[in-house]
């Protein structure tokens, strides 16, 4: 066999070989890529209020200083700290000693100037003396008895009783304490009531403002949380708002009042006011459907292509699960609600259409 017979038949069985290959490794059609089939559904839109916290100091109704009103030595302290007082109940007494004793001599000058009175109208009964002794007399007498009103006054001063019934203090004077006029005894508060006291933004100011001109004469309801986080189980009313705006905190004040039957609170505890804040109108969306990038607040918005666009939203207000949407969306818009970690903006999905009020029936799952 000569060589060139032998390469015919290498290349020969190469070209079996090649071919053998070939037919092995046919490649397969290519499957078209199935776009993604995810959940959309459309804001919701009704009228819902959320619960606004305000932080509060709580005083009482009435909480005064109860001081001495003459100088002595304390002499009797017949109540307690913390101790309930009712109205006209004696508390303490300043040593009266001296102004018995200048009631006494008041006493005794005006019936000088009674006696010497009478003694005068009978003689000028008989036109013995003339009218004006008479008269000064008389004058002589009003200025006795007004000196024994003052000095009743003055003996008064020295037992101090409550101005009305209220819970007492800590005790500032102990028995034996000598006093000047004016010195702090304790204080007393009346917590039959409670004044509840908060501050509201300007903007959220008027909008309460311009809600209350369609109920005029309606008392806004609040409730008030407590230090402890329970919710006091008594319900209070807005009852005023102070005249001025605090100009370095854009604040101004509002007060409401509520009732303290079982006198849980006290004068200087703290809470927090719960008001509702009404929103007429609003357009709902899951907080699933959102998602964040450099603190603005992005949707995922379907397009008549299915074509997802991602748009910017303000939110107004927040609720469990829920925002309340101020700019960005209407009503008819389609936004993804699901796989929002999975699509990219411009991509095209299919979509299975929910219902916006049976969307927001569940929303305690997080968007994936």
């Amino acid at each position: 066999m000569n060589r060139n017979l032998m390469m015919k038949k290498f290349s020969c069985v190469l070209s079996v070989i090649a071919a053998l290959l070939s037919g092995c490794h046919q490649t397969e059609p290519h499957e078209p890529h199935e776009q993604p089939r995810l959940k959309a559904t459309s804001p919701l839109r009704q009228d819902t209020a959320i619960v606004k916290e305000y932080v509060s100091q709580i005083r009482a109704i009435r909480h005064i200083e109860v001081r001495a009103l003459e100088r002595g030595y304390l002499q009797d302290t017949f109540v307690d700290e913390g101790q309930q007082v009712n109205k006209g109940q004696p508390m303490f007494r300043i040593m009266p000693n001296l102004y018995q004793a200048d009631l006494q001599k008041a006493k005794a000058e005006a019936s000088m100037a009674r006696i010497e009175y009478e003694n005068t109208k009978a003689l000028a009964d008989k036109n013995i003396v003339s009218p004006n002794e008479l008269a000064l007399a008389k004058a002589k007498l009003d200025k006795a008895n007004a000196e024994v009103n003052v000095a009743e006054t003055h003996l008064g001063f020295t037992n101090i009783n409550a101005p009305f019934t209220g819970i007492m203090d800590h005790l500032e004077a102990r028995n034996g304490s000598l006093l000047d006029e004016g010195d702090l005894l304790t204080t007393l508060s009346d917590i039959s009531r409670m004044w509840v006291y908060f501050n509201v933004p300007e903007s959220e100011y008027l909008d309460y403002v311009q809600s209350k001109k369609n109920h005029a004469q309606d008392k806004e309801k609040v409730k008030l949380k407590m230090a402890n986080g329970e919710v006091f189980d008594q319900e209070g009313v807005i009852e005023t708002i102070e005249a001025d705006f605090d100009n370095k905190t854009g604040n101004i004040a509002f007060r409401a009042v509520f009732p303290n039957p079982n006198r849980v609170l006290r004068h200087g505890q703290t809470g927090s006011i719960l008001m509702n804040i009404p929103y007429t109108d609003a357009l709902l969306i899951p907080q699933k459907a959102t998602f964040e990038i450099l603190d603005k607040t992005y949707v995922y918005v379907i397009n008549q292509d299915n074509k997802i666009e991602q748009r910017l939203v303000t939110i107004d207000a927040e609720l469990p699960h829920v925002y309340i949407v101020k700019d960005g969306l209407e009503a008819d818009d389609k936004i993804l609600i699901e796989g929002l970690r999975k699509v990219h903006n411009g991509e095209q999905v299919n979509v299975d259409f929910i219902p916006p009020d049976k969307a927001m029936s569940d929303l305690s799952l997080y968007a994936e």
